[in-house]
């Protein structure tokens, strides 16, 4: 377990739901990656996350999946990609990444609490 911090500082890290519309290869990656288009709904749109979750998922497997992402984090240059959301996820026994998600469906946007 990492330091104590307060609910106030949890507060602060905006964490949303939003479904993947589109997910490409990102060949430019140092590490296999995907370039995600996740929507947030009409108040934060559409935003772009670069993601190593080549392991356990496709392209295919990714579109229309709800995620949870960090949107309050600054835009971060990965390579050729602008990633604006840190796309959240756990490691396997591996170190290969399972995305973390919601058990049912929510409108996009929806913050965590």
């Amino acid at each position: 377990m990492t330091e104590t911090i307060t609910y106030a500082d949890f507060e602060r890290v905006d964490i949303r739901v939003g479904t993947i519309v589109e997910a490409l290869h990102f060949p430019e990656a140092r590490k296999p990656a995907y370039k995600l288009q996740i929507d947030f709904g009409p108040e934060i749109g559409i935003k772009k996350s670069s993601a190593q979750i080549t392991v356990h998922y496709t392209p295919e497997d990714l579109v229309g999946r709800q995620v949870l992402a960090v949107v309050n984090f600054p835009p971060r240059q990965i390579g050729p990609v602008r990633s604006e959301v840190l796309t959240l996820g756990f490691e396997d026994d591996t170190g290969a990444i399972v995305l973390a998600g919601v058990g049912q469906a929510v409108p996009n946007g929806r913050k965590m609490c």
